[in-house]
């Protein structure tokens, strides 16, 4: 281009006569360049850009929460421990929700990816078309990816079975195979998008400070905290926060292994003295709880979940994976937010009974002391049975209480912002395990009535399963309300 503005600046009669050529070809040389089309002259005035608009379908089992306002936390003292809650006026952006909690089939899909991947990368170790080559735009290897287009052999050769079978352990007493839990480890990465935008993490040092009385020193030294993860010789998970100088954009990305097979022997640690071998054994196995919600997973785990379930959506996506957000827990106050429906009501029903003039209950709780089975069930209940809220989601009171992204705090909301409010911390290894506690909200299977309104918080710490805890995803929306209205408007 330097070239050919060289040569339109010559003088004489040659490069006169040549010059519309020049021009020519310059403007061709921008067009190539620049695009297919130049931008049009419209007067001096400014008419911004266009673009094609990104159109994102509603996903599978979610409903849309639309942004509104909400009086967070419980106005009445509260009768039964007279504990007051902070309560504070707060605003939330619109985001997907499931519409029940997540279930033992779906939760069983994963754990299935996760076997199957385990088995495909060992496999490639024999047998190379179980791995599919990444090249660059000049065709240098890169790197490579397991080939799921490739079956599981139905009839597998001497050394394939050998790989299978060490998937596998042998029940001591009853001889049968099972699935060796300890093996079910996921790896997944998170890019740390807030942190990386700190002003004072910025690359650049004179950018750290915008105050121009200060002056910058070029040489000081940033540093940041990441969290990173192997599994070591032994096959144990080793897990660190590391500090380290702020070197590049690389230092926001977070690695995470995970063991993420439930604990089944929860339903026998969290009630000592009750016989409750039958759910250890079958509920997360046994295909009748296909459709119950999943317990047994730690805060941990339900985050593994939900990378899994994005990185599950993206690779069917193409180019238009960039818009989508990831699965993610609901913070605090999404959670409440959606619970309370769009009347903002103590309960996710319209009133403050939890039974109905005949007698039928609203959620699946503990009505009586003692009588488990007054609502109709024992423990817990196939997810959405009782009628939704008007937010469309169904068991946000009772069945299991959800983790939520929030740590606990007392001061709850009145340490979060006014807007999107969310309090984060992603403790260490060697952090004291106060600091690990995460909050759990809408009441449980064994709670009373007062644990299954909307504004009740408890907690419960970040790698510690129970029986009568699961979770739901929620997902932030690429597209504004507006453009959710329309798109409504033009599926009718």
């Amino acid at each position: 281009m330097k070239r050919i503005v060289n040569m339109v600046k010559q003088k004489g009669s040659m490069a006169k006569g040549l010059f519309p050529f020049y021009l020519f070809t310059f403007l061709l040389l921008l067009t190539s360049c620049f695009g297919s089309k130049l931008a049009s002259y419209n007067g001096g005035e400014v008419t911004g850009t266009s673009g094609k608009a990104f159109t994102e379908p509603t996903p599978y089992g979610m409903t849309f929460v639309k942004r509104g306002h909400l009086k967070m936390g419980i106005e009445k003292q509260d009768t039964l421990w007279g504990k007051q809650t902070p309560v504070r006026d707060i605003s939330v952006d619109g985001f997907w929700m499931d519409e029940t909690e997540v279930t033992n089939s779906k939760y069983r899909q994963f754990v299935n990816y996760v076997r199957d991947s385990i088995l495909r990368e060992r496999l490639a170790e024999i047998d190379e078309t179980y791995r599919v080559v990444k090249t660059d735009k000049d065709g240098e290897e890169i790197g490579s990816q397991i080939n799921w287009k490739k079956p599981l052999p139905r009839r597998p050769s001497e050394d394939e079975q050998e790989i299978i079978d060490g998937l596998y352990v042998t029940n001591p007493v009853t001889g049968d195979k099972m699935l060796d839990y300890t093996q079910m480890n996921y790896r997944y990465e998170i890019y740390d998008y807030t942190s990386a935008a700190l002003r004072k993490y910025r690359i650049n040092p004179t950018e750290r400070n915008l105050n121009t009385d200060i002056t910058v020193d070029p040489n000081e030294e940033v540093w940041i905290s990441k969290d990173t993860a192997y599994v070591d010789d032994e096959g144990r998970i080793i897990r660190e926060t590391i500090n380290r100088q702020l070197t590049g954009p690389w230092d926001f990305l977070n690695t995470y292994i995970v063991n993420i097979y439930p604990d089944t022997t929860c339903w026998v640690n969290d009630f000592p003295n009750a016989d409750n071998e039958t759910y250890m054994r079958y509920y997360f196995s046994n295909p009748a709880y296909n459709d119950y919600p999943v317990v047994g997973v730690t805060w941990e785990q339900a985050n593994a979940f939900c990378a899994w379930r994005t990185e599950y959506l993206l690779k069917g996506l193409g180019p238009a994976a960039r818009y989508v957000q990831r699965y993610r827990l609901p913070t605090e106050a999404e959670w409440e937010y959606a619970a309370r429906g769009k009347d903002q009501n103590e309960f996710p029903w319209d009133n403050e009974d939890v039974a109905s003039g005949k007698g039928c209950f609203f959620a699946n709780f503990k009505p009586d002391n003692g009588n488990y089975t007054k609502d109709g069930n024992l423990i817990t209940s196939r997810v959405g049975i009782y009628a939704a809220n008007s937010n469309g989601l169904f068991d946000m009171a009772g069945n299991v209480a959800e983790w939520t992204s929030t740590i606990y705090t007392e001061a709850g909301v009145e340490a979060m912002n006014d807007i999107n409010p969310q309090l984060k911390y992603n403790a260490a290894i060697e952090d004291p395990y106060r600091l690990k506690k995460k909050s759990v909200r809408g009441g449980s299977w064994k709670d009373p009535e007062s644990y299954i309104r909307s504004a009740w918080r408890s907690s419960e710490y970040q790698n510690q399963p129970r029986s009568y805890i699961g979770f739901r995803c929620v997902r932030s929306m690429a597209n504004t309300t507006s453009e959710k209205v329309k798109l409504d408007k033009k599926r009718r």
